[in-house]
């Protein structure tokens, strides 16, 4: 299943509203999104249950993997497709250990090809770059350079690009070696969710990777 992360990435926003925010993802993966992860920084956890177990069906109903943001056990509960991890968010061989070899555990490696290595190494099924661009989400975020997705190729794993991807520059992204792009505000953001994705979706089409 970790050969399906690719193209869009969409990552959901911060939403109190559950409803809304399954109104925006449903266009989304209407449009084409590949992947579809729910994180919410803010909510308890009754919240971030009721919100990834809805998700979590829309995604069945498109047929792509649904993927929880930094919560192993709510992954475990819920039996999601897979789990994302961040430098702070807990250990990769231990979220292995528990959620066996079946579901897909993906890592964020900011700007270090070290760390890539090592979460390959630990049983991570496909590793993140990011800040790629000026972050909105993320305005302090770590700057990664685009050159990295060509260093890390060999790793064999799918790589995701993040931070400030918008339209414009994402075929950069791509061009350099980037299998998707995570993307929050620039998708979940727009006008017309569908068509955005469906623009984004394109670009993997069109651009012509390193």
């Amino acid at each position: 299943m970790a050969a399906q992360i690719k193209g869009l990435y969409a990552v959901t926003p911060d939403l109190a509203d559950t409803a809304e925010l399954l109104c925006r993802a449903e266009a989304a993966l209407r449009g084409g999104a590949n992947v579809l992860q729910y994180r919410n920084k803010a909510a308890a956890y009754a919240l971030k249950r009721e919100q990834a177990s809805e998700l979590m069906w829309l995604c069945e109903v498109h047929g792509v993997p649904f993927i929880i943001n930094d919560h192993v056990l709510l992954c475990l509960e819920l039996d999601a497709d897979g789990v994302h991890l961040g430098g702070t968010d807990g250990d990769i061989a231990a979220a292995r250990r528990l959620l066996g070899a079946r579901k897909i555990i993906g890592a964020s490696c900011y700007n270090s090809l070290a760390l890539a290595e090592r979460a390959k190494a630990q049983g991570a099924d496909y590793v993140a770059f990011g800040a790629c661009f000026d972050s909105a989400t993320k305005p302090a975020a770590t700057s990664a350079p685009l050159e990295l997705f060509a260093q890390a190729r060999p790793l064999g794993l799918p790589m995701v690009a993040i931070g400030g991807i918008t339209p414009e520059n994402a075929a950069l992204a791509i061009a350099a070696g980037a299998d998707a792009v995570a993307i929050i505000g620039a998708l979940f953001d727009a006008n017309d969710i569908e068509a955005t994705a469906h623009t984004f979706n394109n670009l993997f089409t069109h651009t012509t990777t390193s």
